[in-house]
């Protein structure tokens, strides 16, 4: 039911903004920490976001590179003023994307603030500049630039009380406006839930009774993780044959169920607190770090690599023995004190089989939002907790107990695979952030076809390791585990070739760093229309601009509307951007409908026009625009002034037919975000009759 009503309310809001008029769901106030400062006094110019509810604003503190807009605040220098350090963003929300960005992005939700600290150098302050942020709605997926210049104006202490003349009443409306922003703000409480294109949405902005905010999702998954980490790692031989031992303790002693139970919440304890020294070891500023640089990637490769080769056998990672014999010494203690060292030996002792597992959720925790570490090794805790617990409770659930034997070595050894196989994320995640070209795609497949097919082949006995036991027959369950992990391998080999492996976006480089893709050139030269001899050869900004399913095209409208004259068809007009996450979902959705792309291919002229491509232009095309009156100085800037001067639309996707010899209207009304092919299709032929009717 709540996906039907999400569904209507979709369609009743496409409905309504079918021509994408002019929307800013992002209001900009900015006012000084203190309104009268003194000279060589530092302070902050503090900018507030008052956001409409179901959209979410991007944050300044995420890579540039990764593909959504990220905020920017450029200040002109003066000299009454200079700026100290960088833009802080206070307290955005996170989120790891897999789909689109496979990276962390952090946005808000209701309201953002950014600040800047400025150093005062006169008496008279004078502080302007620009901003340039993108808001995206969670219900339609449209993506909207804002853009906007401000001013500060204001005196110093000094200045203002040896001034007769009226206070600045300015400086003093910035404030109070601010404050007003901060308790209406404040008052924002969105209900509905949000797409999955949003990340978590932050505590302020949403209250206990929502059920479907993003980051509690992404937090309960990353709990189920940990969970079943935990459980695994309960099947390896350091932990498994402790389960009896320990259980039988305190089964045959009084009050040993309630002894059990503390067992278990000490087992809980002592792992959140790891988590939590971990959590706040990196802060709530590392994890973009921890994602983008090539130390800590690096590091976890090396560290995954090191637990992946011990997990096969090469070495023991152990803990040292006098240290492990102190704490188990303190168990014999007795009371609640020895019940909390027993639980810390078994955590000590069965470290070489679960430090490697529990190290794997810390390093995935440390990538994302301060309480996912803490949250990770309390699911990581609770795994080990349970079955002492409950066979605890339950003592005769003891005989249904597998025996211990080489099976829990093999659970290891998989555990290695999987660990080598991880560690090749983290080295992909530097490769691609500086571009070395040592893992490229197929490389990176490569590798994990090799991986996963010795996990198939060691389930069937074919290779062994050298702890394992002698395998004379393999069992029905390692069988069906063989036949899935192969079944994995083999839909893994097509991406050797160009296949686009969708269920492995998140983890795989972009197709872009693949080499040889079959049919690549071919199928685009044979179904493009525009192998025309009147398409130029080269066109404007095709060295770093490029269309998707091997389109042909253009990126600049003036050179678009020449050839269009020239062929006699009328222009596609695609407002997108390398930030638009529905821009893509519509290219690989609908663009890729083969009827669609035939349309687009045959009847039209395609110009994609990027709205915050940020490559400067020539100082002799730059341009004050008469929308704004901010003079526009890049290839988006000035995209993003064309689709709001002359569509009266600022959203992206867009898309706009015209007739190139009559563009100051469209020929049917324009398409945002739908990912209805139909409609799409009827769009393009209405489009299409219009054109050949006039």
């Amino acid at each position: 039911m709540k996906k039907l009503l999400s569904s209507i309310l979709l369609l009743l809001t496409l409905s309504t903004i079918s021509f994408a008029q002019k929307v800013n769901p992002a209001k900009w106030t900015w006012s000084l920490s203190k309104p009268n400062p003194e000279v060589g006094e530092t302070v902050d110019v503090i900018f507030t976001v008052s956001i409409q509810k179901d959209w979410y604003l991007y944050s300044s503190d995420f890579d540039p590179d990764l593909g959504p807009t990220v905020t920017t605040i450029k200040f002109t220098p003066n000299d009454s003023y200079e700026t100290v350090g960088s833009l802080k963003a206070i307290n955005p929300s996170r989120k790891f994307d897999k789909e689109i960005w496979n990276g962390e992005y952090s946005y808000f939700k209701g309201k953002a603030e950014f600040r800047q600290t400025v150093k005062i150098l006169k008496d008279k302050i004078n502080i302007d500049g620009a901003y340039d942020s993108q808001s995206c709605s969670d219900v339609t997926g449209m993506c909207v630039p804002i853009k906007g210049a401000f001013l500060i104006e204001a005196q110093s202490a000094t200045a203002k009380k040896t001034d007769d003349k009226k206070p600045n009443l300015d400086s003093l409306k910035a404030v109070e406006e601010a404050a007003k922003l901060k308790a209406d703000s404040a008052a924002v409480v969105p209900t509905d839930s949000v797409s999955s294109d949003s990340s978590a949405v932050s505590s302020d902005a949403l209250t206990a009774s929502d059920e479907e905010k993003p980051e509690e999702t992404s937090l309960w998954g990353f709990f189920l993780l940990a969970l079943g980490g935990g459980f695994v790692a309960l099947l390896t031989p350091c932990v498994y044959p402790l389960i009896p031992m320990t259980v039988s303790y305190f089964t045959k002693q009084k009050g040993g169920l309630q002894k059990a139970l503390l067992y278990g919440f000490f087992i809980i304890a002592i792992y959140v607190l790891f988590g939590t020294i971990i959590a706040y070891a990196f802060g709530q500023a590392a994890p973009n770090f921890i994602s983008t640089h090539w130390i800590p990637n690096m590091l976890f490769f090396i560290v995954f690599v090191v637990f992946g080769v011990s997990f096969l056998g090469w070495f023991e990672i152990v803990l040292p023995s006098s240290f492990v014999n102190k704490i188990d010494a303190q168990s014999d203690r007795g009371g609640i004190g020895g019940i909390f060292f027993m639980a810390f030996t078994l955590v000590l002792v069965s470290f070489s089989c679960t430090g490697p597992v529990a190290g794997t959720i810390l390093s995935l925790g440390s990538q994302g939002q301060i309480l996912r570490p803490i949250i990770g090794m309390f699911g990581f805790g609770l795994a080990f907790a349970i079955p002492f617990t409950l066979f605890a409770i339950f003592p005769n659930w003891l005989q249904n107990l597998p025996k211990s034997g080489g099976w829990m070595n093999s659970v290891k050894v998989i555990l290695g695979f999987l660990e080598l196989a991880l560690a090749l994320k983290f080295l992909s995640t530097a490769d691609q952030t500086y571009h070395w070209h040592i893992l490229d795609r197929e490389v990176y497949l490569a590798a994990w076809i090799v991986i996963f097919s010795l996990i198939g082949l060691y389930l069937l006995g074919k290779i062994q390791m050298p702890h394992d036991s002698k395998l004379d027959k393999v069992s029905v369950p390692r069988t069906l585990l063989a036949i899935a992990v192969l079944t994995f391998v083999v839909y893994m080999i097509p991406g050797m070739f160009g296949a686009p492996l969708k269920a492995l976006s998140g983890w795989l480089p972009p197709m872009e760093t693949q080499d040889f893709v079959i049919g690549g050139e071919s199928s685009s030269v044979e179904t493009s229309s525009n192998a025309d001899p009147n398409f130029p050869k080269k066109v404007k900004y095709d060295e770093f601009l490029k269309l998707p399913l091997g389109l042909h095209g253009f990126f600049d409208y003036k050179e678009a509307a020449a050839y269009a004259k020239q062929v006699n068809k009328p222009l596609f007009i695609d407002f997108t951007g390398h930030g638009c996450v529905n821009c893509r979902k519509m290219e690989a959705a609908v663009w890729s409908n083969p009827e669609v792309k035939k349309r687009i291919e045959n009847d039209y002229v395609l110009v994609a026009l990027y709205v915050d491509d940020k490559t400067e232009l020539p100082k002799s095309e730059w341009y004050k625009s008469k929308d704004d009156g901010l003079e526009k100085t890049t290839i988006g800037d000035q995209n993003l002034d064309f689709e709001i001067t002359r569509f009266n639309g600022n959203a992206q996707p867009y898309y706009c037919l015209v007739d190139p010899n009559n563009d100051s209207k469209t020929l049917v009304k324009p398409r945002a975000y739908n990912e209805n092919i139909e409609e799409f299709i009827k769009f393009l032929e209405d489009g299409k009759a219009k054109f050949n009717k006039k």
